[in-house]
This record gives structure tokens, C-alpha cells and sequence, in this order.
């Protein structure tokens, strides 16, 4: 593990910076909107739009790094982030905040590809579902360290938005200074989506329902305590628990991924996920503790998908497709992150705080669904889907 750690350290570290600030940028506007008596939609509207920004970048991204390879794409896009999250400081318009934030998820987009075709360029079958955990590790430490982070502003001021900026702008630190050689950059080819639907609907599928599922919590998370009368402190530790208990079981999640066929494994991820939910709907009154043990359940579920995902797909593409899937399965789960926050967001609305659970335990029940009915179209010339366990 560790030398895992060491080889990847650069990629590692400017993602753990990046999603440091969306951590805390997203639980901040939860917050602030809430406080400022901003419809539940509008709060689902401003985090979708970020992820539908993922859906259009996903393109761009992939012709920016053919264009001029890994390390300049992410300066760009690091750079662009940065300038829509300090513009949000001086132009106090929620519908051009919409836009704002839309323009940072193309952004991210294009650094996540930098990222993980970097990762999976570099990384062998035996191997991928580990690695793919310790970036989960990675991210999901980020995220909890930012969502604790607003702790230090109580009155909800214009402060946490700067310290998002300066994230945004320090994680190209790592990648510029990083000398491990560089993945090849990709010949250009049409984004052919139909092949990767063929091949991994599965992991596309699963990919959907994963962005819908953390693109819920992330956004609406903070609403949700709020409406069962959390402060700000409880707030920050529900949303950080439930993060950190995804980030604690991202290693054995991925150990075991390696040894048993993923999409087993993911199936089995959606029963226990929607069986927990239930308890979060509503219906039963729970104390706070309660809520925190079944929240550190749900998380660790919830937050190990897209690493199974990812590798699950990654292990039967060939690596000059790479760079292509890791647009493509970005764009899956932009749709459903886009999706997710709009629906649930009007549910809760109309009937409460427990419907962020409900929708949750809905898409948990089609993740299942999705892995035992869907078929894959094998492709002879490549690994097959299902690979041995590996002996040890």
C-alpha cells in the first residue's frame, strides 16, 4: 500500500487539495441558503448544475489533454475553477451562480480525467481495485477535512468561498512539480459511447446511479440536518462521518474487489444499501447518535461504488481507450448527479427530510436490478469480464 501511495504521491496529493474545497463549498452553500431562506430546489438546481458542467466537460476534456496533454489541461481547468468560485464573492445573483458553478463542473471534470486515466494508464488489473481505493481514500478524507472546515466560519460569510479559490489554485502544485513520466497523450478519436455500452453497461449503469447517490448527499446533506434541527456543528459531522466511514472502507472494499467479480460485489453493495435507507426515512424517531452510526453505515456503501465502478470498467478496456472511458463514465455519472439533486431536492420539499433517504434506497434497489438483468456484450479479443481470483 505504501508504495502505492509513494509512486502516485503527486496525483494523490492535488486531488486530496481539490476536493478539500468542494467539500467545503458544498456544505457552506447548503448552509448559507438555508439560512437565507433559499428553496430546497434552488439549493439542488445550484449542485446540479455543477455536475451537468461534468456532463458538457467530459468532451472538452478529453479534446483539451489530445490538444496539449495532461499537465496543461489541469493548469486550465484548476485555474477556470478558481476565477467562477471568487466571482461568486462579488456578484450576488443565484441564477448566475448556477452558471458559475456549472462552468467549475467542466472544470473539475477535466482535472478528474487528468487524474484517473493518469491512475489507470499506469495501474495492472491485479492491482487497479486497491489503487482505485486509496484515490477514494484520498477523496473522501479531502472531502470530510473541507466539510469540518466550516466550522471555522460560523457567521457564514464570503471567507469559505476565498479558501475554496485558493485550493482550486494549489492543487496544480503537485501536478507541475510531479516528475513521473507522463501518461502518452491519446490520438484523437470520435468519443464513441455506443462501444463503452456494449462493453461495461454495467459499470455505466452503476456510474448513473453513483452520482446520483453522492450528488444527493453532498448537496442536500446539509438540508437534510437542518430540517431534523441539526446545528452547524452536528451538520459538519454528520456530513464528515458519513464521508470518513466511505473513506475507512475504501481499502478493504477495493481488497476484496480484486478477489471476487465486481459486479457481484456491487450487487450485493445495493441490497445492503437500500435495507439501511429504510432506516432514514423518516419513520422511526432516532437520536442523533442513531442518526451517526447509520449515516458511517450508508457511507461506507454509498462512497466505495465508484471506485468498483471505475475498475470494473477499466479491467476490460484496452489502455489506448482509456483516456475515452474516463470521459465516458464521467459523463454517466454527471447525468445522474444532475438528475439526483433536482428530483430529490423537490421530494424533500414536498415531503420532508426523509426523502433524501428514500431516493437513496430507490436507487440502491436499481443498482441491484441493473447487475443481475443487464447483459454484457462480450468481446473476444479483450479480458474477459469475469478474472480468477488471485491467489495469495
Amino acid at each position: 500500500m505504501f508504495t502505492t501511495i509513494r509512486g502516485f504521491s503527486s496525483l494523490f496529493f492535488a486531488n486530496l487539495i481539490m476536493v478539500m474545497g468542494l467539500g467545503l463549498f458544498n456544505v457552506y452553500m447548503g448552509l448559507k441558503l438555508t439560512a437565507d431562506g433559499v428553496s430546497e430546489v434552488w439549493v439542488g438546481a445550484l449542485m446540479s448544475a455543477y455536475y451537468f458542467g461534468l456532463v458538457l466537460g467530459a468532451r472538452a476534456g478529453y479534446l483539451m489533454i489530445v490538444r496539449v496533454g495532461h499537465v496543461r489541461a489541469f493548469a486550465v481547468a484548476s485555474a477556470t475553477a478558481a476565477v467562477m468560485v471568487l466571482a461568486q464573492t462579488l456578484i450576488d445573483d443565484i441564477s448566475l451562480w448556477v452558471v458559475f458553478r456549472a462552468i467549475v463542473g467542466m472544470s473539475i471534470v477535466v482535472q478528474y480525467i487528468v487524474i484517473e486515466s493518469w491512475l489507470n494508464e499506469k495501474t495492472q488489473n491485479q492491482n487497479r481495485g486497491r489503487v482505485f481505493s486509496i484515490y477514494l481514500v484520498v477523496t473522501g478524507l479531502g472531502t470530510a477535512l473541507g466539510q469540518m472546515a466550516i466550522t471555522l466560519y460560523p457567521n457564514l460569510d464570503w471567507r469559505p468561498l476565498t479558501l475554496v479559490a485558493i485550493g482550486h489554485i494549489l492543487c496544480l502544485i503537485p501536478i507541475v512539480w510531479s516528475t513521473q513520466a507522463h501518461p502518452l497523450v491519446p490520438s484523437p478519436a470520435p468519443l464513441d459511447i455506443s462501444y463503452f455500452v456494449k462493453r461495461v453497461p454495467q459499470a455505466l449503469v452503476t456510474m448513473f446511479l453513483t452520482g446520483s447517490i453522492a450528488s444527493v448527499f453532498y448537496s442536500l446533506g446539509a438540508v437534510y440536518g437542518v430540517m431534523q434541527s441539526f446545528d452547524t456543528l452536528q451538520v459538519a459531522t454528520f456530513m464528515s462521518i458519513t464521508v470518513l466511514a466511505g473513506l475507512l472502507a475504501q481499502w478493504p472494499v477495493g481488497w476484496l474487489s480484486d478477489r471476487m467479480r465486481r459486479d457481484r460485489l456491487i450487487g450485493i453493495n445495493g441490497v445492503i444499501l437500500a435495507v439501511l435507507g429504510v432506516f432514514l426515512w423518516g419513520w422511526l424517531p432516532l437520536s442523533f447518535e442513531w442518526l451517526l452510526v447509520l449515516g458511517a453505515a450508508t457511507g461506507t456503501l454509498q462512497f466505495t461504488l465508484y471506485a468498483q465502478a471505475g475498475s470494473f470498467a477499466n479491467d476490460v478496456i484496452p489502455h489506448e481507450k482509456r483516456v475515452n472511458l474516463s470521459a465516458t463514465l464521467l459523463t454517466a455519472y454527471g447525468i445522474g448527479a444532475t438528475i439526483g439533486p433536482l428530483l430529490a431536492g423537490y421530494l424533500m420539499r414536498l415531503a420532508g427530510a426523509g426523502m433524501l433517504y428514500v431516493f437513496i434506497s430507490a436507487c440502491a434497489v436499481m443498482l441491484f436490478l441493473s447487475m443481475r438483468y443487464i447483459k454484457v456484450k462480450e468481446d473476444p479479443l479483450l479480458t474477459p469480464l469475469e478474472t480468477p481470483p488471485i491467489s495469495v
